[in-house]
């Protein structure tokens, strides 16, 4: 029945209502960051529970608290890949046009390619023993240790997942998330405008040879699965370019030529206060919008009491994050177009627990009690050409 019911997830609301239970037609109320029952409470004492309170408030602190995972869309997995156009009917050359009384000119089609991708599974644990939890709450202890352990792995769940996603791209993703660093990366010239590559050569040590490979795609030979990039020739120190408005109108007009249009800017707060004083500088201000970090992504919102102020460039907001990519200069800057960006949902933020607190040790094999967060699913980009970064700043 269970499984029948998981079939007709379709939205990310679906699947919160599938894994947390919502709605009053269920009997749960939602209010803030926890999950309540209005005729039945979730009682700790229940043998190996599974308690949706706490998944809920980390999935909700990982989606209404500005960060890279807040940032993305969240859509249901759906299945394990997608098609992908590699290029345009007739190379995107102008043709159509008939003779007099001539025949039909030949069919044309894009190309098409498949890119797979399987959901990734995070998980962080804790455990203690029954004498520590004993002690916690004598003398000057920590009181309810499970409580306090529930909320700092909580966060530490919600950290972690925020930095897989800024990892720098010379680091594999392997079992974690994808980086958008390397989703915003480039090996090849992709002919709108970047003709930059980050790839090792001779006078280029930006990332070695397979580095920048994504999804098992192979970008040294698919320009298509490139984004846009403005960087340094190398990395070294005294490559590295003071930040100007000029790289950013560059980088958009190039992204704007591939046909994305970035909806967010996500980069660290020392660029952003650069930024600002480079606008200053030229007598220019910084334009704000009021925006919330939403299950769709980053949302305008209308009013004067809802959502966050932030600074925009053409318009577009600013997040600033303290996990973007720096080596030995300023933040990197990432622009993400998220109509083609976004994150697929498989399992939204679990907690487990069991052990002797919960009347159950003979499922740890000991006198303690072990706790768990797991959430499982994967970063996707249907279209690179759309996602941008800029690099190598000082």
């Amino acid at each position: 029945m269970k499984n029948m019911a998981r079939n007709y997830v379709r939205t990310v609301t679906d699947m919160e209502r599938y894994y947390y239970g919502a709605g009053n037609s269920m009997g749960y109320t939602y209010t803030g960051s926890e999950l309540l029952k209005a005729d039945s409470p979730m009682l700790s004492t229940t043998a190996g529970t599974y308690q949706a309170i706490y998944g809920r408030k980390v999935w909700s602190q990982l989606n209404q608290e500005f960060n890279a995972f807040s940032i993305l869309p969240k859509k249901p997995w759906e299945r394990s890949g997608w098609r992908v156009i590699t290029e345009k009917p007739n190379s995107g050359a102008v043709h159509g046009g008939i003779a007099e009384n001539g025949t039909l000119p030949e069919t044309v089609k894009p190309t098409f390619q498949h890119v797979a991708a399987k959901p990734k599974t995070i998980a962080h644990s804790f455990d203690v023993s029954e004498v520590a939890v004993f002690l916690a709450d004598k003398d000057d202890g920590l009181g309810d240790m499970r409580s306090v352990l529930k909320e700092e792995m909580g966060k530490h769940h919600a950290e972690m997942v925020n930095k897989m996603l800024l990892t720098d791209c010379s680091t594999a993703a392997g079992n974690n998330f994808e980086s958008l660093d390397r989703i915003t990366a480039a090996e090849a010239s992709n002919g709108a405008g970047s003709a930059t590559t980050l790839k090792t050569t001779s006078s280029n040590n930006h990332a070695d040879d397979g580095d920048l490979d994504i999804y098992s795609i192979d970008r040294r030979d698919n320009a298509w699965a490139s984004a846009e990039v403005n960087c340094a020739a190398d990395t070294t120190a005294g490559n590295k370019r003071v930040l100007s408005l000029d790289h950013l109108d560059t980088i958009f007009q190039q992204v704007w030529e591939r046909g994305g249009n970035p909806k967010v800017i996500l980069t660290g707060y020392d660029t952003l206060m650069r930024l600002q004083q480079l606008l200053q500088a030229q007598q220019r201000f910084m334009e704000e919008k009021r925006v919330t970090p939403t299950y769709n992504g980053v949302k305008g919102v209308p009013g004067i009491e809802a959502g966050f102020i932030v600074a925009t460039y053409n318009g577009v907001p600013i997040i600033p994050s303290k996990d973007v990519v720096k080596t030995d200069g300023l933040s990197r800057m990432y622009l993400l177009d998220t109509d083609y960006m976004y994150f697929s949902t498989a399992i939204p933020t679990q907690y487990f627990e069991s052990g002797i607190e919960t009347g159950d040790p003979f499922a740890i094999n000991r006198l303690g009690q072990e706790g768990l967060y797991r959430t499982m699913g994967e970063v996707w980009t249907t279209f690179f050409g759309a996602q941008a970064s800029i690099r190598d700043l000082k």
